[in-house]
């Protein structure tokens, strides 16, 4: 099955963020998605990659099953109506076109923030899920390395990683910007996964005067707080906090809002600007935060939007990465197609070596222990001279299309239908 790599498609293209928070998937969530697929669906090999831009689902089969996929998942997010989320998906059951697609992803082509370096991390999260699963066979292996070794060929040989365009940075640009007025501006950042602890780290740079760390694990928070004058805070205490802070970030994993209208209602106070930052999908506070009085909201749409100097950096080094992925793909290309025909250069191996085998078998008695040896390697070498142009030609075949053809004349020619390859 190594030209049957299919996928399922939904991203900040297509789909607003009401509808991207619906179908995200936590990492206990994707795992169940995985295995769903296999008990279900009866698959051997699949990808769940959730991020805040996009849900997506890479699978390999013989027949499309996109629909399939969609409403396992919708099983998952506790029975979420397939007819509501299904026109956002895309499917996509070209071989190449998918292999090309996670190419693009994995490397940031398709990020809203062009070249976010977030993206490779959670590529290989994702990958470790379906590994973990048993969901990731030699094609899925293959092309993921093949995928990370990309990405370290781009960070070499281009500028499309150079600067911090990332959700994270942009939303640091942001808050510097909206409170240049405010000589000494607090922060209360709230959640401390991935993207909150991303903040931190480029926060430790800003102007702020004062920055609060809340997360439910305090251990963390004092982890990634021991290399800055950040103060940590018990979660339990992040409402008190919210009153004296000029900004808040909340990056909080949760099925509903965290921070609700009422709550902020308690600490309102006349003239007094607040800015909140949604890191969250799903959003972690609630849209009608929006509608009192002094209280902006950002979420990531809305970070996103805002490009820095180093997106312009990344734009122009897009022609290189894509020159870059163009030769990876071929790579990966013409591995795949060898694959289709590896059954019949095994074949043809051990078809070759029971003859051997069988030959010197008829001498080896008249023969003492150094003849034997001298003979076994003779042999062998003989061996390895006789199949190298057939598997030469073999893979040439496959580079021009013609591996099919080849194998067929192979097959024929001697016989390899009734050869059993051996492990």
């Amino acid at each position: 099955m190594f030209e049957n790599f299919k996928a399922v498609i939904l991203t900040y293209k297509t789909a607003p963020i009401e509808v991207r928070e619906k179908v995200s998937l936590d990492e206990q969530q994707a795992r169940r998605l995985l295995q769903r697929l296999k008990d279900a669906l009866g698959l051997s090999e699949a990808l769940a990659v959730s991020t805040c831009n996009r849900t997506e689902v890479y699978y390999s089969a013989d027949r499309s099953m996109g629909k399939e996929i969609i409403a396992q998942l919708c099983l998952e997010k506790n029975q979420l109506p397939v007819h509501e989320i299904l026109p956002y998906f895309h499917i996509e059951d070209t071989h190449e076109a998918a292999v090309e697609h996670l190419f693009r992803v994995g490397i940031g082509l398709e990020s809203q923030v062009v070249g976010d370096l977030q993206i490779s991390h959670q590529m290989k999260l994702a990958y470790q899920w379906s590994a973990d699963e048993g969901m990731a066979g030699p094609f899925l292996h293959r092309l993921m390395h093949t995928i990370f070794f990309t990405n370290k060929r781009v960070f070499q040989e281009t500028a499309f990683r150079d600067g911090a365009a990332s959700v994270s940075y942009a939303a640091v640009e942001m808050m510097e910007k909206l409170t240049v007025s405010n000589n000494a501006p607090t922060v209360l950042v709230i959640g401390l996964g991935e993207i909150g602890a991303d903040v931190v780290r480029n926060l430790k740079d800003s102007r702020f005067a004062k920055v609060w760390l809340a997360n439910r694990t305090r251990a963390k928070a004092e982890a990634i707080a021991q290399d800055s004058d950040f103060e940590v805070i018990d979660f339990a205490d992040w409402e008190r906090y919210m009153e004296q802070a000029d900004v808040v970030v909340s990056s909080v994993a949760k099925e509903t809002p965290l921070i609700e209208a009422a709550q902020v209602a308690r600490y309102y106070q006349t003239g007094k600007f607040r800015y909140f930052f949604d890191l969250s999908v799903p959003r972690s506070i609630a849209p009608e935060v929006e509608q009192m009085p002094g209280c902006i909201v950002y979420n990531v749409d809305d970070i996103n939007n805002h490009a820095n100097e180093a997106l312009q950096r990344r734009l122009a080094a897009i022609p290189d990465v894509e020159r870059i992925i163009g030769e990876a793909m071929s790579d990966f290309g013409n591995w795949t197609k060898e694959m289709v025909v590896s059954p019949v250069i095994n074949k043809l191996k051990n078809m070759l070596e029971q003859i051997r085998k069988e030959e010197i078998a008829r001498y080896m008695k008249h023969l003492n222990a150094e003849e034997a040896e001298r003979i076994e390697q003779i042999t062998k070498n003989m061996m390895q001279k006789v199949i190298k142009m057939p598997v030469l030609q073999l893979k040439a075949a496959c580079k021009r299309g013609e591996a099919e053809t080849l194998a067929d004349v192979l097959n024929d020619l001697f016989n390899l239908e009734k050869v059993t390859i051996e492990n």
